[in-house]
């Protein structure tokens, strides 16, 4: 898991950051990503993916992450601005707003996905890079555990949607409070959403 960061220490760069998202394909609540920089040949085998991790063990990887990292930095992009701008290009924002929150500047970065973000710092995309190298896999449990925590607090405040349980994902009980209640100001009205209803009446919510 340490692979790519062995070999950019050995191209000279000294201070590393994985940067990864959470929440591409919700229905509702912001994109978040994470920039984690660790100190030179860091290891831990029990950080990994953030999708192969129960919430419990997150939870608890995510403070040994902020223990151990030289530098953590988070980045949101909220509702409103990815309708705007759409969600590709909010998530690089949200990466590149994670990175510049690092209180250590990176020398380069290793980003999770296809596409660089727009800062001049050297980078490399990783396909799946969060199954790949341990900054890429810490950020992914710091944003995920950090979007989370935002969908549980907007759950207070729209309980009638169970964002506690769903965090923003279509589930089939979160697609029929849509159909119930319509959406509030967190849902992505830019996201085309059809939800059948028991009548088999197609609904499309989405704005055009």
């Amino acid at each position: 898991m340490d692979t790519f960061e062995k070999l950019a220490y050995q191209k000279g760069y000294k201070f590393i950051a994985g940067v990864d998202e959470a929440g591409r394909g919700p229905l509702a609540g912001p994109v978040v990503a994470a920039a984690v920089i660790f100190p030179p040949f860091y290891s831990n085998s029990q950080i990994n993916d953030s999708k192969q991790i129960s919430a419990r063990k997150r939870e608890e990887l995510y403070e040994i992450i902020n223990r151990d990292s030289l530098a953590v930095g988070i980045g949101t992009v909220d509702a409103e601005t990815i309708d705007r701008i759409n969600i590709l290009r909010a998530s690089l924002q949200s990466m590149r707003e994670a990175v510049l929150e690092l209180s250590l500047p990176p020398d380069f970065l290793l980003i999770d996905g296809l596409h660089k973000i727009p800062l001049k710092t050297p980078q490399s995309p990783l396909v799946k890079g969060d199954a790949l190298s341990v900054s890429i896999a810490a950020a992914s449990i710091i944003a995920k555990v950090s979007r989370d925590r935002i969908m549980e607090m907007y759950h207070r405040q729209f309980p009638q949607y169970n964002f506690l349980r769903n965090k923003g994902y279509g589930t089939k009980e979160h697609r029929a409070a849509i159909l119930e209640f319509g959406m509030c100001k967190i849902h992505r009205r830019s996201f085309h959403l059809k939800i059948i209803d028991r009548n088999q009446t197609s609904l499309d919510l989405s704005e055009k």
